[in-house]
Formats: C-alpha cells, sequence, structure tokens
C-alpha cells in the first residue's frame, strides 16, 4: 500500500475533534500467547481505518495501524480490560490494554466498526432505507407539509391507534411465501424471514423477530407468527419490513442468534444470504378486506422479483361458522391457510408454559394416550367479571411482557393455534424488601428482650453482651441490604449474571409467569402457566461447605456437644419460644383494648355491647393463658433463676397437673383469693410454684371480671321488672345512676387483670428471650450466618410462591370446586428441579430443598382492596407469616363466603428432583445421588398426604369432569414406582409429578440453576408433549414444534433478557449427556458471543 508519510504526519497532529476515538493504551505485539515485550503505554488516536500510535500526546506519531482484513478478539472476563487484534496477512497481533472494563469495551465496538467492511454494511442499511422512504405516497408527504400554524397547533405527530380488545395483543399476524427464487436452480432453500419495524414518528429500522427456518422448499408456511404485545407502540401508520434469508449452514446462521445493534446489517457470509424483502403499513393489513396482504418480494437494489410474501392477519378466539382448510403434511406441497376473524376471549393476562419432559417420551406415548388426562383450563370468564376487571390487580405484579405466536397442525389436519407469552414480575423486589422490614423489626424487637434480662452473673452476662454485639452486626447488614435495594430502578427481574451479587441475594433469579394459550378447532381454549425461577440458593456465600441441609444437621449436632457453656434447647423448643412471644406481642394490646371497650360500655350503661365486649375479652384472655401452658416456660424460669446473681434454689416441689390447675380456673372467682406477686427474686429462695400462682392470677381475675358482669346484668334485669310501671323521669335517673355504678365496680377489676397479665408478660418474655440467648450463644457466629443464609433462600423462595399463587387465584376465580378445594384442602405447590448431585449444585439442591420446606409456614390471606394499591402485604415472623392478597371488589365478590371472611389458606409445596446435565453424569457413574433419592422420595410422601387429605374433605364431583381417582391412584403408583427404581436420569418422574399436581389443581415451578437454559428445554418440552397428548399436535410436527419454540419463543427471549446474546449456554460435548430431547436446535448453543 502506498502512503504519503508527511500528510499522515499532519493527520495525526490535527485537533481531538476530528478524531473518531482517542486515549492513553498499554500496547505491545504478541506472536502466539506470547509477548514481544513487555506492554508500554502510548497515547493512541482512531480516525476512519488508521490507529496513530504516539508516545504521548503531543509528540509525533511512532506506528499507524491500518485496520484491514483484522479482527478484535475481547476476553470475556469480567476483570480483564486487554483485546487483541489480528490480521489475515499474518503479521504478529497487537495487543492492547485498556484502563478500565468499559474503556476496553469502547475500544473494541470502535475498533471493530473501523474498518471499510462495516462502513459497506452502513451504506447497505442507508439505501434500503430510502428505498422504503421513497415508497411513501404522494397523500402522506402531503400530509408532512402542512401550515406551518397547524404544525404548531398539533405540537406532536398524531398516529392512528389499532382498535384492540383490552389485554389483548396489538397486533398478531402468520407468515408464508410463495415462489421464491434460488440463486442456482437446484438449489434446495432453507429460508426464514426476519421482521423489523419502522416508527412512523423516526424512521429507524429496529429488528424485532424472526420466523423458524423451513427447510427444503420454495413455498414455505411458516409456523412462528408474529405477535405486538398491549404495551408495544404501534399504529396504523407504522411500517413493517419482511426480509427472506436462505440459511446455508444452520449451525453457522449465529446472525440470528446474536445480538447486534439494530442500525448494522449482517454480513452474507455468517451462514446465510439474503433473498429479498417487503414492507407494508400496519393500517393496509387491518383495513384489508380479506385481513390479509400478497406482498411482492424484491432484491435490495428494488428491481428484481424474487417470490411473495403472502400476510394473513391473526385473531385468538373463537372460529366463525365454517370448517378450517385442510393441510397436508408434505414439505414441498404446504398449503397456506387463510385465518378467518376470531372473536377474541377475555380469559387473563399473560401466558406462561409448563415445564416438563420425558426422556423416554414415545414409549409413553400409549400409555399417556390410555389414560388420557386433559390437563385444561378452561378459557372462559365468569359472569359479570370482565377482562378489564382484571387488569388493575394483574398489571401490579406483572411487567414487561413478550408475546409470541404459532400455529400447528392437529392430527386430523386442521390448525391449532398457540399463543406463548412471559412476564416478569414485581414481586421479585417487592417481597423480599417486605420480608427484609419484617426481620429487621423481629430482629429489633429480640434485641431489646435481651437486654431487657435484668441483670446476670458475669458469665452470662458477658455471653449476653457477645450475642448482642453480633446481632446489631447481622442487624446493620439486613439495614444496609433493605437500602441497597430501595435504590434499585429498571428491570423487576434479577438476571442470571447477578445471582453473585450481594447487593441482590434476597432476590429471586430469573423469575417469570409463562403462559401456553392454545385454541383448536374443535376444543375449548386453554391456559397452561408455570413459574420459571432459579433455585433458591445463598449464591454469594458459596457452596464450599454444602448447603443448609448439611450445615443445619452438622450445626445441630455440634450444638448439643455446648452444654459446658451454655443450656441446649431442641429446634422445637426454641421455636416454641418464639411462638411465646409472637403470641405475647400479639394477644396483649388486643386484650387491653377488648377491656378499654368493656369499660366504655359499663359507663355508657349498655347491656348488649357488655355481652359483646366480655366474650371478645373472655376469648382473647383464653387463648393468652393457653400460650402459656407449656413446661418450657417453667424451666426457664428457673434456668433464668439460676442465672442470676447469688441464687438459691428451694427444694423442688411437684408441680400441680393441668385438671388441678384448671379447676381453679373454673372455681375461683374472688378478688380476695388473688395474691400478687413480685418480680423474679435475685437474692432469695426460688419458689417454683411462684410460676403456676402467677399464671392462674390471670384466670382468677378474668372470672372475677365475668361474675361481677353477670352480676349487674341480673340485678339490671331484676330493677327494669319492678319499674316498669314507675314515673319514666325517674327510670331515667336511676339509669345514670346505674352506669356509674357499673363503671365503678368493674373498674378494679379490670385494672387487677391488666396488672396480673402485664406480670406474666414480664416473667414470660423474660424467660423467652432467655432460651433464645442460649440459641444464639451456642452457635456463634454460625447461627446468625445460617439464619442468615436460611433468609436469603427463604425470599428467594417466596416471592415466587407469592406470584404463582395471585396468578393462580386470578385464573381460577370462575372455577368453585377450585376455591372450595383452596380453603377446606390447602393449594399443592410442585417444584420440578433440575439440579445435579455434583459439585456447587448439590449444595444448592441442598438450599433450595430447605427454602421449598419452609414455604410450609406461610399461609395466605385474600382481602379486599381499599386503594389502588394490589400489592400484596406480608405480616409475621420467622417460622409464620401470613401473606394477604388484595383483590379489587367486584374480584373479591366472587370468592366463597369462607374466604371473605378470612380464612388463612395453607400452603403444601412438594419437590422432585432429577439432574439431566453431563454433571449428574459424574454423580451417577463416580459419584453420590443420595440426596436426590432422599428429597424425592420425602416429597413423595408430603404428596400422597395431600391426596389422602384431598380425597377425605373433598366430594368425587369436585374433580375435573374428565378426570377420575384412580387415575390419581394410579399415577401416584407409577411415581413411586420410578422414584423407587433409581433410573439414571429417569425425567419420567417430572412429568409424572407435573401431571399429579394439575390433576389436583396446583401451582407449578421449574427450576434450574438459573432458569435459563435447563429451564427452557424443560419447558418447551412441556408445552409440545400437552399439545400433542391433550390438543392432537400433528405427531409429524412434534420435533418442528418444538424447534420453534425453542429457537424462536419466549425462552431464547429470556436468554437474550439475562445474557444479551441469543444462545443457550450448552457446548456439544454437553448435550451428549442430556436426554434426547432435551437437547436445543443446532445452531441456538454454543459459546455466546455478547
Amino acid at each position: 500500500m502506498r502512503f504519503n508519510a508527511k500528510d499522515l504526519a499532519l493527520l495525526a497532529k490535527r485537533p481531538s475533534c476530528c478524531f473518531d476515538k482517542e486515549g492513553k493504551l498499554k500496547i505491545c505485539r504478541v506472536v502466539g500467547d506470547e509477548k514481544l515485550i513487555e506492554p508500554r503505554e502510548r497515547w493512541c488516536r482512531l480516525k476512519g481505518n488508521l490507529l496513530f500510535l504516539m508516545k504521548n500526546k503531543s509528540s509525533e506519531a511512532s506506528e499507524v495501524v491500518i485496520l484491514e482484513r483484522c479482527w478484535v478478539v475481547e476476553f470475556k472476563s469480567k476483570t480483564d480490560v486487554s483485546i487483541i487484534l489480528k490480521f489475515q496477512s499474518g503479521e504478529p497481533d497487537l495487543y492492547i490494554e485498556a484502563a478500565s472494563k468499559p474503556d476496553c469495551e469502547a475500544w473494541a465496538v470502535a475498533l471493530g466498526e473501523a474498518n471499510s467492511e462495516g462502513l459497506r454494511n452502513k451504506i447497505q442499511q442507508l439505501r434500503r432505507l430510502i428505498m422504503e422512504i421513497k415508497e411513501e405516497r404522494a397523500s402522506e408527504e402531503a400530509h408532512q407539509f402542512l401550515p406551518s400554524s397547524q404544525v404548531d397547533s398539533l405540537g406532536e405527530p398524531q398516529f392512528t391507534s389499532i382498535q384492540r380488545i383490552a389485554n389483548e395483543p396489538k397486533l398478531e399476524f402468520s407468515l408464508a411465501c410463495k415462489g421464491l427464487v434460488a440463486a442456482t436452480r437446484d438449489r434446495k432453500l432453507n429460508t426464514f424471514i426476519q421482521v423489523s419495524v419502522v416508527h412512523p414518528a423516526e424512521h429507524i429500522l429496529t429488528r424485532y423477530s424472526s420466523t423458524e427456518i423451513v427447510e427444503g422448499t420454495r413455498d414455505p408456511l411458516f409456523l412462528t407468527g408474529v405477535t405486538f404485545p398491549p404495551e408495544y407502540p404501534i399504529y396504523e401508520e407504522t411500517k413493517i419490513k419482511l426480509t427472506v434469508y436462505d440459511v446455508k449452514d444452520k449451525s453457522q446462521d449465529t446472525v440470528r442468534t446474536s445480538v447486534l445493534p439494530d442500525h448494522k446489517e449482517p454480513r452474507a457470509d455468517v451462514g446465510r444470504s439474503f433473498l429479498g424483502c417487503a414492507t407494508f403499513r400496519v393500517g393496509d393489513l387491518v383495513k384489508s378486506k380479506e385481513q390479509q396482504l400478497t406482498l411482492t418480494l424484491r432484491t435490495s437494489d428494488g428491481g428484481k422479483t424474487v417470490g411473495t410474501i403472502e400476510v394473513n392477519l391473526v385473531k385468538m378466539g373463537e372460529f366463525e361458522d365454517g370448517e378450517m382448510d385442510h393441510i397436508t403434511t408434505d414439505a414441498q406441497d404446504q398449503k397456506f391457510l387463510c385465518f378467518l376473524p376470531l372473536k377474541s376471549c377475555s380469559c387473563g393476562f399473560l401466558s406462561a408454559t409448563c415445564a416438563h419432559n420425558t426422556e423416554n417420551l414415545e414409549r409413553m406415548t400409549d400409555r399417556r394416550a390410555k389414560e388420557e388426562c386433559a390437563l385444561v383450563r378452561e378459557c372462559t370468564a365468569p359472569e359479570g367479571l370482565s377482562g378489564k376487571d382484571n387488569l388493575p390487580s394483574l398489571n401490579a405484579v406483572l411487567k414487561n411482557p413478550i408475546c409470541k405466536l404459532y400455529r400447528f397442525p392437529t392430527s386430523d389436519n386442521k390448525w391449532m393455534r398457540i399463543r406463548e407469552q412471559m412476564a416478569e414480575t414485581t414481586l421479585s423486589f417487592h417481597v423480599p424488601k417486605e420480608l427484609i422490614n419484617l426481620h429487621i423489626k423481629e430482629d429489633m424487637r429480640r434485641n431489646q428482650e435481651l437486654k431487657d434480662l435484668g441483670e446476670l452473673a458475669p458469665h452470662w452476662d458477658n455471653m449476653r453482651k457477645s450475642v448482642i454485639a453480633h446481632c446489631d452486626q447481622m442487624l446493620s447488614m439486613y439495614q444496609d441490604t433493605l437500602a441497597e435495594l430501595g435504590k434499585h430502578t429498571g428491570s423487576s427481574f434479577k438476571s442470571s449474571c447477578s445471582k453473585g451479587e450481594k447487593t441482590l441475594e434476597f432476590i429471586p433469579i430469573n423469575l417469570h409467569l409463562q403462559r401456553m394459550h392454545v385454541h383448536s378447532p374443535r376444543l375449548k381454549d386453554a391456559l397452561y402457566d408455570v413459574i420459571t425461577v432459579g433455585a433458591p440458593a445463598a449464591h454469594f456465600q458459596g457452596f464450599k461447605n454444602g448447603g443448609l441441609r448439611k450445615l443445619l444437621s452438622k450445626f445441630e449436632a455440634e450444638r448439643r456437644n455446648t452444654g459446658y457453656q451454655c443450656i441446649y434447647y431442641s429446634p422445637e423448643n426454641t421455636a416454641k419460644a418464639k411462638e411465646v412471644l409472637s403470641n405475647i406481642n400479639h394477644l396483649q394490646p388486643l386484650i387491653s383494648s377488648h377491656a378499654d371497650l368493656l369499660l366504655n360500655s359499663a359507663s355508657q350503661h349498655s347491656p348488649d355491647s357488655l355481652k359483646n365486649s366480655l366474650k371478645m375479652l373472655s376469648e382473647k384472655t383464653e387463648l393468652f393463658v393457653h400460650a402459656f401452658k407449656d413446661q418450657l416456660v417453667r424451666s426457664a424460669l428457673l434456668a433464668l433463676y439460676t442465672a442470676r446473681p447469688g441464687c438459691v434454689l428451694k427444694k423442688p416441689a411437684v408441680p400441680r397437673s393441668s385438671a388441678e390447675e384448671s379447676d381453679d380456673l373454673k372455681h375461683q372467682d374472688h378478688s380476695s383469693q388473688i395474691k400478687r406477686q413480685d418480680s423474679i427474686p435475685h437474692h432469695s429462695e426460688y419458689d417454683e410454684e411462684e410460676w403456676d400462682r402467677v399464671w392462674a392470677n390471670v384466670g382468677k381475675s378474668l372470672n372475677c371480671v365475668i361474675a361481677m358482669v353477670d352480676r349487674l346484668l341480673e340485678k339490671d334485669n331484676s330493677s327494669k321488672t319492678k319499674e316498669g310501671e314507675s314515673d319514666p323521669s325517674a327510670a331515667d335517673c336511676k339509669v345514670l345512676h346505674a352506669g356509674g355504678d357499673w363503671y365503678e365496680q368493674l373498674y378494679p377489676l379490670v385494672i387487677t387483670l391488666k396488672d396480673c397479665m402485664g406480670e406474666v408478660v414480664t416473667r414470660a418474655k423474660q424467660s423467652m428471650a432467655f432460651v433464645l440467648l442460649q440459641e444464639l450463644a451456642c452457635g456463634l457466629p454460625q447461627c446468625l450466618m445460617l439464619t442468615l443464609r436460611r433468609d436469603i433462600v427463604f425470599s428467594q423462595a417466596l416471592a415466587g410462591l407469592v406470584c404463582g399463587f395471585i396468578i393462580k387465584l386470578h385464573t381460577s376465580l370462575h372455577d368453585q370446586g377450585f376455591l372450595q378445594q383452596l380453603h377446606t384442602v390447602g393449594l399443592l405447590v410442585q417444584y420440578e428441579g433440575l439440579l445435579s448431585t455434583y459439585s456447587e449444585e448439590a449444595g444448592m439442591l441442598e438450599d433450595m430443598a430447605v427454602g421449598i420446606s419452609d414455604l410450609q409456614k406461610v399461609m395466605f390471606k385474600v382481602i379486599e382492596a381499599k386503594s389502588e394499591d394490589f400489592l400484596p402485604i406480608i405480616t409475621g415472623r420467622r417460622e409464620h407469616y401470613v401473606i394477604e392478597v388484595q383483590l379489587p371488589a367486584k374480584m373479591f365478590e366472587l370468592l366463597p363466603q369462607e374466604i371473605k371472611e378470612g380464612k388463612l389458606l395453607r400452603m403444601y409445596p412438594v419437590l422432585f428432583n432429577v439432574g439431566i446435565n453431563e454433571q449428574q453424569t459424574l454423580a451417577e457413574r463416580f459419584g453420590d445421588t443420595t440426596l436426590q433419592e432422599n428429597i424425592n422420595q420425602e416429597n413423595l410422601e408430603l404428596l400422597k398426604e395431600y391426596y389422602n387429605l384431598f380425597t377425605e374433605k373433598m366430594p368425587p364431583d369436585c374433580l375435573p369432569h374428565f378426570q377420575e381417582q384412580n387415575d390419581l391412584k394410579g399415577l401416584l403408583e407409577n411415581l413411586h414406582q420410578n422414584i423407587q427404581a433409581k433410573r439414571r436420569k429417569n425425567v419420567e418422574i417430572m412429568w409424572l409429578a407435573a401431571t399429579i399436581c394439575r390433576k389436583l389443581n396446583g401451582v407449578r415451578f421449574t427450576c434450574c440453576k438459573s432458569a435459563k437454559d435447563r429451564t427452557s428445554m424443560s419447558v418447551t418440552l412441556e408445552q409440545c408433549s400437552i399439545l400433542r397428548d391433550e390438543h392432537q399436535l400433528h405427531k409429524d410436527f412434534f420435533i418442528r414444534a418444538l424447534d420453534c419454540m425453542r429457537r424462536e419463543g419466549c425462552r431464547i427471549e429470556n436468554v437474550l433478557k439475562n445474557v444479551k446474546c441469543r444462545k443457550y449456554a450448552f457446548n456439544m460435548i454437553q448435550l451428549m449427556a442430556f436426554p434426547k430431547y432435551y437437547r436445543p436446535p443446532e445452531g441456538t448453543y454454543g459459546k455466546a458471543d455478547t
């Protein structure tokens, strides 16, 4: 290459504004993996395809690098700030090191776009955009040149909105091509269509979606349609560009599976070639009489015709009168279906699919055909409830929907339509923040209770100080985490790349709702929901020592051996202590308020009000007394006394029986019998019967109040009968005087009740706080770290559960059988795990198992929303939480009376795990799978327990009409046999568990490490299995439908959201270990080129 050295020197000294990019870099030449010299700092200036290297900003250029026939290799490490510039000529590579990661990425982009090939791509893109603009009609051009007065009045361009039903996608259409022309006569085309959008105001081309690849035909009919969600800004003036490509090699078709800027066109030599393109206005399609457009495909210069594209408007819903056209399965003779207009159905919000599979699908087909269990949720709205009524409450929890549209042939050569939708949820952050806030309040109360223990012996006092210091540190950590989450803005989901971030460790990984909405020609519309989420686990803390299942067992064993330092209490006793403290904090203010209401009723001389107030006071006081009827409180009081300075023990007395205690409560009702006790003595003999007397005094004082109210009401009734014929004015005076007497006679008794209750509360709080002190002291700091880890895992699991419950409730409001089951039995929640039992994933599985088991502590309550804020409210403490789900008034009225009255709804979570990746192969051959086997066996027993409860409490007719109890028994027995068989990668366990869950109206979850790759394979496989088994998907199209969903469906979009690349994170060697139907189509996996 010839060049003028003087001109280059002058160009290098031009002002900074003349250069595309400049800055300091460390540079050296590299041969192979070895640097010829150490990198030296240079001032680098980039202009076009010339890179000038200078010693400093003011010196002359010492070297010029011409950026042609070269490419950039960028390292993927988060900490690496270097790139390599490789040359096709064979000259040594150029090593470039930046000061920071962002600077390195910026240089990589600038150098990659600097060559003439990038310029040619930009020119080609501009030419195509100019061609599209020239196609605008003269009327449209005239409309742009309005008088200035009209322009000022308009402000912004006004576009015509597309009329649609609320909550339905704005636009959906299907595509097919005819008469495509190949470059060579004998070439069999493998084509797909790329869909791009040109917004009428910006005239910028935005890549939107693609169809699947149809092989071996010049008349391809594409099963993947195009759908625009309700929030998408599309108008009648919007233009849609359809570009047809011929794929030469699917494994090299990386452009469709990697991220490119919208303004860049792909190179033609990366596995595909351009055939032709066509553009249409959305308004032309919507207003067309037949709701169909036939467009001519032309080459990039607009001259040569290479075929036609047929675009058909699609509306999900019921078919109009008339049969659908029959189809053939021959790829060469595919017949394009003209979709008829459909009535839309208002059945709910988004869509998500199921998550399941089976390694032996072919072998299981005949058996499942015999069982014929239609897992269908009918898509009809209850009378009086429209789709709009669902919107406010669902929009509060679901965000950023992604929609996909398919059409698949049935076994009788008809068409069915499938809408696949996916959405993230605001609950990913809302639930953890609410939960952390509860943890902070609970821990602050505990710390204060420890401080209120009073004076302790030096050993115990030092122990208390150490515990409080550690607890304060943990409390500070929770507060910092909550503050960081409060600063979070942007998307409402945590990507898989962020699973190791400390500030986000309470947030579930990649939590999404996915729904498959199926519309068949002969069956009712059906919805299939599943929640996909990364396995709840403490990724930031790591798994070097295993997960919660192992750590908790080890910790409990170590605690038993620390008795010389502190008093050992079993986990059951510490849980009981927390429950007693919770009951105290809940019941004491209620009793005080009811006692005040009783006095208020007495002052007003209202007999009816007095009776009601007394009834409420009696109920709450009985609950209060019952809460302390436990040996733990008595033994803890004694232990606390021994921890006081200078304690002396008296000979223990024989404790009275519970019958004697209850007899005292029933028959002793006079205030003079109550003897007030001093606080726990420090330096005197301890009487073990003292607690019994203090505790019994509450019941005795309540009996005194009841007896006094009875006497007052009796006197009132007798006086009314005697004074019935007396002077009315005199009677009124006596009533006023009696009102004062009532208050004066009840006041001292109520005060005595409050005093006795306060004394019990003080002693009980101190004794239970002492039990918690032992629990914490025996395992510092491991105890607090395990509590933190458990809180993290539980937070992730709870966010998913709340999302699943809310979606299930919304979609089943019309199902009275389900609602009866919900408040009578409870809700089954089935988790499918795909984790291996090898290395770190074994620790994740241990965390996940404990987190899901802890969900048994959660109860739900449905309440009527009093405002426009429909987000759920969380109350309670560790070991017991109540989730209050808010519904709008119209939806709340549809619930059974039991639920409307606030009945708590139980959850029954079960987990079944089968590892499917290459690490599971290592575990099965060289490691240990006992963890997986134990988890599956334990949860099978829980599932059987729920089934038995279901059959006992629910009438047989509450099962869907096409199901029988014998089917469930058979499925449970089959599941039991498969778990006992201990076959390698027996994914049939997953299918059976999922089937049982759907038959029992349960909520489905699918989890792997990040809910991105293995979860996607499982979800799409179950979708296609359901379509085949329940909706008669043509057997010849099963694999093609599976590839469609994996290549162009919601799950590949989920991968893009997480890693900014449309590629599943598998390689060929890994996939060899996967079950056959869990392998993605060629070209959709490999190393991610972000």
